[in-house]
């Protein structure tokens, strides 16, 4: 695998992250003990990391992550303990200083209705759907009844605002990606999410606890490396008019939060790090990433991580990694490690089997619908479609050890 991005989006874009955390009691500052990192459930709560934690007064990084600290600063731009800092002002103080505590930079622009109207009927005939079958509301449904309910609403909105049908499934599918998407435009952060390929995360998986730990630790400092790299090589901000000049900046402020499955329950060892897009001039102003950099140097980190992956794994347990060729001729061969079986990675890859299986349904589909195959753009838009359409809700939080018995 490797690194993938894309944006969060202010008010409540970032709450994934934070939604499989809360289900731990513990608040203390990590795992009071190894026991405890077996026996708790839900994930590892996350953490903050970066060089620009240094102007984050009050916080450092390796603190844990709060829920109030990520709507603060995540939500709607502002300082992580912006609530904290203005509960030691004085009630009848001035807006001038409540800002000076609280502010880092601009706040973002968040409308009112974050979720479309389409996302809430869409919600509500999924629940109806399982009253009338004698469920319970939150029951998941299957991927094909969610598909056939999106495009009936999809359908009547598109009637409702051009006083007629979609005129093919092409139209029908941009009218459901239109509405699908938040209203909020301002880009909160970006999620950075690591994966290593699948050999690693099934060594990490049935090994026992002492390996384990190490392919984690391995994992955690090839994270760090790919930071570092972003930080020193493409992490800036502009000023001037029209942002004309590039500007240095002290490093990025982020969280990470570390995954241990995938939504089907496999085994899958990855990290998610929400970078801020506030980031510190030399002189101390706080202003947004210069994101066309970062998304150009996106393909450098992410061999970066890989590469460092291998090494640490390499220098901590030995283990080697050779290229195994892909069934795709399309694609490079994807460097595994030696002495996992190929079978086993497959048996634990079951979310990707069902995107490439859904994928193919509804190329076909399309091929039928229109007499010609899809075009790339096409196959891209119908892979997003084959990923949400098969993406089933997330399991009930389990601990580690329950985890690695059933793996």
């Amino acid at each position: 695998m490797a690194m993938s991005m894309h944006k969060l989006t202010a008010g409540s874009g970032y709450d994934y992250l934070t939604r499989q955390v809360a289900v731990q009691d513990s608040t203390e500052k990590g795992h009071t003990s190894l026991s405890s990192y077996y026996a708790e459930r839900g994930e590892s709560p996350g953490v903050w990391m970066g060089s620009g934690m240094a102007g984050i007064d009050g916080l450092n990084a390796g603190d844990v992550v709060t829920a109030e600290q990520m709507l603060a600063l995540f939500g709607s731009g502002h300082h992580p303990l912006a609530e904290e800092r203005r509960a030691v002002l004085p009630d009848d103080a001035a807006d001038g200083p409540v800002r000076a505590v609280v502010r880092l930079g601009t706040p973002f622009k968040v409308y009112a209705g974050d979720v479309s109207e389409f996302r809430i009927e869409v919600a509500k005939r999924l629940e109806d759907l399982n009253v009338a079958a004698g469920r319970k509301r939150s029951t998941a449904i299957p991927a094909d009844d969610r598909a056939r309910v999106r495009r009936e609403v999809a359908r009547e909105f598109f009637e409702r605002e051009y006083g007629r049908e979609p005129a093919d499934a092409r139209e029908l599918a941009a009218t459901i990606a239109k509405l699908s998407r938040p209203k909020t435009t301002a880009v909160a952060g970006f999620d950075l999410t690591f994966s290593p390929v699948k050999s690693v995360s099934a060594l990490w998986a049935i090994a026992d606890t002492s390996t384990a730990a190490e392919i984690e630790r391995a994992h955690q400092r090839a994270v760090k490396d790919a930071l570092k790299f972003i930080e020193t090589h493409a992490l800036f901000t502009r000023m001037g008019t029209n942002g004309v000049r590039q500007v240095d900046v002290t490093g990025l402020v982020a969280t990470a939060f570390t995954h241990r499955d995938s939504r089907a329950g496999d085994p899958d060892l990855h990290t998610h790090v929400a970078v801020a897009n506030k980031v510190q001039t030399l002189d101390g102003r706080w202003l947004a990433i210069d994101g066309r950099v970062l998304y150009k140097a996106k393909v450098t980190a992410s061999e970066t991580y890989n590469t460092a992956l291998e090494r640490h794994l390499a220098e901590s347990l030995g283990v080697k990694f050779a290229e195994r060729p892909n069934a795709d001729p399309r694609k490079r061969c994807v460097r595994e490690i030696v002495g996992v079986d190929a079978s086993l990675n497959q048996r634990w890859s079951t979310r990707r089997v069902a995107i490439v299986a859904r994928r193919g349904e509804l190329a076909g589909r399309f091929q039928r619908d229109h007499g010609r195959p899809p075009t790339p753009v096409e196959m891209i838009q119908l892979a997003q479609q084959a990923t949400l359409e098969t993406r089933d809700p997330k399991h009930e939080p389990r601990t580690l050890a329950e985890q690695r018995t059933e793996w």
